[in-house]
């Protein structure tokens, strides 16, 4: 089996991404879940520029026993300064590293225009920073900046600096799109002509995103002969981002039979902790989730359309280019307007272990009814539990427990927020104040008090997320707003939402609907276990 190198850049290149932001803490807890995954090499910072870099391989080395080699990131030694005095890679060999990943200029545009040396200047500072380096027992990838766009306008020169390196001693030559521009024809002819002038040698790729092929053109990099590639989780990174981990593993993988993670564990046991390491690096950066994102995303094996829906149901392939599982995701049916029974079927079976028949003409009233409140601006894509609620309401398994009699909500002079809720609950009226951060924080507040005294299982229900969408035309104040709400009891996730032009009022229905499903389930289990 064909095997590639693996460099991860998440520390060092995806922390330069807008948003992200990674303590020491965080860093150390990636590179870990990284050298879990099989990645060869953890590119763990820059600890020349950094100063919590330095701290952090400090800590790498005394806290975590890696199987993989951590590498520290660092530049060709400064214009008119010896190596050896030069204090950014005095700081990669304090870090005491094995290795290290130099980055230097092989577009001449930049040699003259951005680092203002003279052509052999530069040669000589690649060769000199890589000769000191290795002379100290320090490993060195050297990382051709700019080398797709010099090679375009100075072949060349390009090769000249991918030949000092590998002459100075680099292990690895990576040729770099740093502007991200290529596309994968011009990636393939490139690296193939590379691959062919360096022989023995091998190559590398890093690629950017900004023309959207980063992935596409690292692949088909390691098919015209890269043997190393850098990535990083998520493809998170500068401006539109890098070739993405998460990506490019499964497709080496899965499609090409290629192995991109260390050998010593079966590949479903290696790729399966794909999806939780993509959404541990969303959480620690605080990058948003993109739900679209392949393998990996939420919406990756969602399925809407109803005919899809009927198709998965009977047989998954009909629809998806590989099991969720292999890659640690799960397959997810969407009601909506543009579903079917199907999806009905499905849903209800995974989210209340509920058996229905398709023939059933109560689904179809269900499904009539989604399509109603669809048009009128629900979205039960991102609410399915108030999906079920309409279906349970139609099958007759839906059982009131208790009812939004009244609410208010006052703002007073020092701007304290004060909400009053008046509920139904088990035949009980019950009326409670509470105040909170802001109108819907405070009815939340309120709605839980009361509703607890009759539910305490509501105890364990916790609000985790809070979306409001604009619908149609703005019409300043008086524009109608659809409210999604997000819960959890530890266990399971589930959403709601509710449509009004009263923002307040959406809140309110949405949350109450969040625990009315809630209970509605314990509800219908019961029953299903007598």
């Amino acid at each position: 089996m064909k095997e590639i190198e693996l460099l991860d850049t998440t520390l060092r290149e995806g922390n330069q991404a807008v948003g992200s932001s990674l303590t020491v803490e965080s860093k150390l807890r990636i590179a870990y879940e990284l050298d879990r995954l099989g990645v060869h090499i953890i590119e763990g910072g820059w600890p020349g520029a950094i100063e919590k870099d330095l701290e952090f391989f400090k800590r790498a080395k005394k806290e975590l026993s890696l199987t993989g080699r951590l590498a520290a990131f660092t530049s060709t030694r400064r214009r008119g300064l010896h190596a050896a005095r030069d204090p950014i890679l005095n700081a990669v060999i304090d870090s005491e590293v094995e290795m290290a990943v130099v980055f230097g200029k092989a577009w001449d545009l930049h040699v003259r225009e951005v680092l203002r040396a003279g052509l052999e200047e530069n040669l000589e500072m690649i060769s000199d920073t890589i000769e000191y380096l290795r002379s100290h027992g320090i490993d060195v990838i050297f990382d051709a900046e700019h080398f797709f766009d010099g090679f375009k306008e100075n072949k060349e020169y390009a090769l000249s600096v991918l030949g000092v390196a590998l002459e100075s001693g680099a292990r690895t030559v990576a040729l770099a799109d740093t502007n991200g521009g290529c596309l994968p024809h011009e990636v393939y002819n490139i690296v193939s002509e590379v691959a062919r002038h360096a022989r023995a040698s091998p190559i590398g790729v890093h690629l950017h995103n900004d023309s959207g092929c980063a992935v596409a053109n690292t692949i088909m990099a390691v098919l015209a002969g890269a043997a190393h590639v850098q990535v990083t989780v998520n493809g998170i990174g500068e401006r539109a981002g890098n070739a993405d981990l998460c990506q490019v593993v499964p497709n080496l993988e899965l499609k090409l039979g290629i192995r991109a993670l260390r050998d010593g564990r079966p590949l479903d046991d290696r790729l399966r902790k794909l999806t939780y390491i993509s959404r541990l690096v969303y959480e620690l950066t605080g990058t948003p989730r993109n739900p679209y994102q392949p393998y990996v995303g939420e919406n990756a094996f969602a399925h809407k359309a109803g005919v899809h829906v009927d198709a998965v149901l009977k047989t998954p392939r009909a629809y998806e280019h590989i099991r969720p599982e292999i890659v640690g995701n799960a397959r997810r049916f969407v009601v909506s307007d543009m579903s079917g029974r199907a999806n009905l079927i499905a849903r209800a079976l995974e989210e209340l272990g509920l058996v229905l028949d398709k023939n059933d003409a109560r689904l179809s009233q269900a499904v009539s009814r989604i399509k109603r409140l669809e048009s009128k601006g629900y979205s039960f894509d991102e609410a399915p539990a108030s999906a079920m609620l309409v279906l349970l309401k139609a099958l007759g398994l839906y059982e009131r427990l208790f009812e939004v009699k009244e609410w208010h909500v006052s703002i007073d002079s020092r701007g304290e927020v004060r909400s009053v809720v008046r509920v139904l609950a088990a035949g009980k009226q019950q009326t409670e104040t509470a105040t909170g951060l802001g109108p819907v924080h405070a009815a939340d507040n309120a709605l839980r008090k009361a509703l607890i005294k009759s539910y305490p299982e509501l105890e364990k229900v916790r609000l985790v997320d809070y979306k409001v969408a604009l619908l149609g035309l703005p019409r300043h104040t008086a524009s109608t707003v659809r409210v999604a709400v997000t819960f959890t009891d530890g266990a399971s996730i589930w959403s709601t939402t509710s449509v009004s032009t009263n923002i307040v009022e959406a809140s309110i229905n949405a949350i109450a609907e969040g625990m009315d499903y809630y209970l509605q389930k314990l509800a219908i289990k019961r029953k299903l276990k007598a």
